[in-house]
């Protein structure tokens, strides 16, 4: 007979079988290199788990964190598909066309309502990641049976995952509610606090994080995070919060590592084995390669879903391989339709050849870049301008004073970060340029579009996040 466990629909849960689903989700995820993609129905062991039991034991615990790897690389703020912030705040931006037949996409028409499914989902995948998250820190605190050093390595890959999330929620809802337990009668009525206090408790987390992982990856494959990934973490933070000698600081903590290089082509930096990679999320099946590469590969126009604008594609600096190496182009003879092709793969292959990459070199390089422009160390800033400009194949910077610098490094970060997880996005609105760069060209675009609305659903169940964001 089957066990139906039910995962939490959100973060804000009464249940605690979350500690058992994900242990059980990871068990299969670690036996069959993450195969399944669907966990709705699980049979249970004969002896059952019990939430405690699951923190007995090193190898049940380690598959709860796979479990919670499992939820990220399928839905929400991570997930490569359509469902994830990378589609998503690439037709909210200037970075996609949207092409689907017979449907309507208010992200790309900037039409979202407190009641459009793609605010909600968001929303509840992450507070649904960070309780598994605060599941497993709950649950590795009570463990007697747990080795230290595996304790400390559950404890910061939990702390990192929640303070990822918490960041980037800020990002697209503004003020919202850091949670950090599993507590249902607190979460339930948990109110929101100002952004800057979510960036505070981010790095909190984060410096816990680093306190607490090692240098060393406990997986050769970079699936798990280890500390430079909480410091290169650190790093955008700081920069978002015009911390920039902190900022500098975190990104020369990552480049000094050995355990990171340039590669020498551009083609090998989203392979699985990159040696610029810092984090990356395993597919789902042996062989599997990226959901980034099936949606955005296409062999036939029109696109099934997006495509490239091709205001973006025009926009490459003569000479920028990126744009040779990095995007592709259909065409009918007629019309031209172009996509992203950092990853390579739409299909899988006899071994798996890339992973999602979260986390990468080069944006630790233009976080330096930007934060020492900015501290008048302008020397500094082109050295670290040029590596990026070097890469892409184009010549020194021709800027000169501050500014200019900034706003190369704002064109290359465009260049340089496309597709991934809505830097885009972050960037326009950390700048101020939201309103400057896509009114233009987004007829639906509002000011008050820098922020999503919190949904409705949300807001009905608990008066606490009140009030709703301006102009929803």
């Amino acid at each position: 007979m089957k066990n139906n466990i039910a995962l939490p629909q959100n973060g804000f849960c009464k249940t605690n079988n979350s500690f058992i689903m994900l242990a059980l989700h990871g068990l299969l995820a670690l036996s069959f290199l993450n195969s399944c993609d669907n966990y709705v129905e699980v049979d249970l062991p004969k002896s059952q788990l019990t939430s405690d039991a699951v923190f007995e034991d090193a190898e049940t615990a380690n598959a709860a964190m796979a479990g919670l790897y499992t939820k990220l690389r399928m839905n929400g703020i991570l997930a490569g598909s359509t469902t994830g912030l990378s589609s998503m705040l690439g037709l909210f931006t200037d970075e996609f066309n949207y092409y689907q037949l017979n449907s309507v996409s208010n992200l790309y028409n900037n039409s979202l309502t407190a009641g459009t499914p793609q605010v909600s989902d968001i929303w509840n995948q992450s507070y649904n990641q960070i309780y598994a998250a605060n599941s497993i820190i709950e649950g590795i605190q009570k463990s007697a049976a747990i080795v230290q050093d595996q304790k400390n390595q559950l404890m910061g890959e939990a702390l990192f995952v929640r303070a990822l999330l918490h960041f980037t929620l800020t990002g697209i809802y503004g003020d919202i509610p850091y949670v950090t337990t599993t507590d249902y009668t607190i979460n339930s009525k948990i109110s929101k606090v100002p952004t800057v206090q979510i960036y505070q408790k981010a790095i909190e987390d984060l410096t816990r994080a680093v306190g607490l992982l090692t240098e060393k990856y406990i997986s050769n494959e970079r699936i798990r995070p280890n500390r430079s990934a909480a410091i290169a973490l650190l790093a955008r933070l700081y920069l978002y919060m015009k911390l920039y000698p902190e900022a500098s600081s975190a990104a020369s903590g990552v480049i000094n590592s050995p355990l990171y290089k340039k590669e020498s082509s551009l083609d090998r930096i989203f392979l699985k084995g990159s040696t610029e990679t810092i984090w990356q999320i395993m597919p789902g099946t042996a062989g599997g390669n990226t959901q980034e590469g099936d949606l955005y590969i296409f062999k036939a126009g029109p696109p099934p879903i997006v495509g490239l604008r091709e205001d973006f594609i025009n926009a490459f600096e003569p000479g920028d391989k990126r744009k040779s190496q990095w995007t592709a182009m259909v065409t009918n003879g007629v019309q031209r339709w172009y996509y992203a092709y950092k990853y390579k793969q739409d299909q899988p292959t006899a071994n798996s050849m890339e992973y999602s990459i979260v986390l990468r070199l080069s944006e630790q390089y233009l976080i330096r870049a930007e934060a020492r422009a900015i501290q008048g160390d302008l020397t500094g800033a082109k050295e670290d301008l040029n590596i990026i400009r070097y890469a892409a194949g184009l010549s020194d910077t021709a800027a000169l004073s501050s500014e200019d610098i900034i706003a190369d490094i704002l064109q290359q970060r465009r260049f340089e970060l496309f597709t991934e997880f809505g830097q885009r996005f972050f960037d326009l609105k950390r700048f101020e340029k939201l309103d400057e760069v896509l009114a233009p060209i987004k007829p639906g675009w509002d000011a008050n579009d820098r922020l999503w609305p919190i949904p409705v659903l949300e807001l009905n169940s608990n008066p606490n996040l009140n009030p709703q964001n301006q102009g929803y």
